[in-house]
């Protein structure tokens, strides 16, 4: 045998005071959530704010090789200038 557990009704008036509850939770819940979001906010400016100082010290360290890079081409300029006279003098030497 069956035992049958009576239903209750549904008025609407139980059904706003239910959507009313839902709506309300629903509400703090986006408060909450705005409150944490806007925390979560606060931390991006903090990277933020670290990360442009590391782009700063990152434009003096290109500043830097930039320097290396034409005090290297420059003494390549000199050595190939220097062989070519070293290879010009062997030239002359060994012409006459």
């Amino acid at each position: 045998m069956t035992v049958m557990v009576p239903r209750e009704k549904w008025t609407d008036e139980r059904l706003d005071e239910g959507l009313a509850r839902i709506d309300g939770d629903i509400r703090d819940l986006r408060g909450e959530m705005n409150g944490r979001f806007d925390k979560v906010d606060e931390r991006f400016d903090k990277v933020d704010e670290r990360f442009d100082k590391v782009d700063a010290r990152f434009d003096k360290i290109d500043e830097r090789f930039e320097a290396l890079n034409r005090a290297l081409l420059s003494g390549a300029v000199v050595i190939i200038a220097a062989l070519i006279g070293v290879i010009a003098a062997l030239i002359g030497i060994t012409a006459f």
